[in-house]
């Protein structure tokens, strides 16, 4: 008897309490849909600019957040309804750069929701009945959106990719999926120094980058480095410490893998990455 009667307060949560749990869940996700839109426009200006906007319709309109999902998915849902309505245009009135322009042209060859199944099945690792939810459509439909994308995306363009990589396995893993996608590798670097004497060597369209190396040196300073000397290069983050990377206060990364990883991660943000890159030497 005291335990039903222990447990009974627990069924009728206040309705405060529970909208400030959710709150708070909600908050806890916010750094992943931030990555989620950097990677979904393939620029961190624009991917803020759209996440803003989602927590700005939430607080004009309470009932976009679904409280009968998770919130994570709810979250995602609320930023899918906001961007399916996004004009072409929004997202800021600036001039766009050359980078973005051609960012912007390649994603409109991409069919309407292929790339936002894509990402939410492989970076952020919904299941295709979540991502059903999300999108309003049936977990068949996801799944075909994702295979849909993967193919679109890997016809695209091929490329020079450097990996920043100390542990020698990894590397290698990183080297096969990479080169399966007919792409180049133009070498791994176990640490900051070798990673900048190496972009110097052959120029790369693309840079795979740990951010804890061997030598204890780090690969955020690294690919700073290299961004200094060869300008517009993109990056993918591939790391156990994701936190380190998202923390809200200073430039973050549009790619972010988080170890361990898998092949159809790597395959789908490198694919994302080289296919926004604004780095001449491509080809497709």
């Amino acid at each position: 008897m005291s335990q039903t009667n222990l447990s009974a307060p627990r069924m009728t949560q206040d309705p405060v309490e529970s909208g400030r749990d959710t709150a708070l869940r909600v908050a806890a996700e916010l750094p992943y849909l931030r990555r989620y839109a950097r990677a979904l426009t393939g620029s961190q200006a624009r991917g803020d600019c759209h996440a803003a906007a989602t927590l700005q319709a939430i607080i004009a309109d309470r009932g976009l957040l679904d409280d009968r999902l998770n919130p994570r998915i709810a979250l995602f849902r609320a930023f899918h309804l906001v961007w399916s309505g996004a004009t072409e245009g929004e997202g800021g009135d600036a001039p766009l750069s050359p980078a973005e322009a051609r960012a912007r042209d390649r994603l409109g060859r991409l069919t309407a929701q292929s790339r936002e199944a894509l990402l939410m099945r492989t970076i952020e690792e919904f299941r295709p009945d979540e991502i059903a939810q999300i999108m309003r459509i049936t977990p068949a439909e996801a799944e075909t959106l994702v295979a849909s994308a993967l193919r679109e995306m890997e016809q695209g363009v091929r490329g020079r990719v450097m990996v920043i990589e100390d542990e020698p396995l990894i590397a290698m893993d990183i080297r096969d999926i990479v080169e399966d996608m007919g792409h180049t590798v133009t070498g791994v670097a176990r640490t900051a120094r070798e990673a900048e004497a190496l972009g110097r060597k052959e120029r790369p369209d693309l840079i795979l980058a740990d951010i804890q190396l061997a030598d204890n040196s780090s690969g955020i300073d690294a690919v700073n480095a290299l961004l200094g000397t060869l300008g517009d290069v993109p990056v993918v983050f591939i790391t156990a410490f994701p936190d380190r990377l998202l923390t809200g206060e200073k430039p973050e990364p549009a790619f972010l893998i988080t170890k361990p990883f898998t092949a159809e991660q790597v395959r789908s943000a490198v694919s994302q990455a080289v296919f926004f890159a604004s780095t001449e030497t491509l080809v497709g």
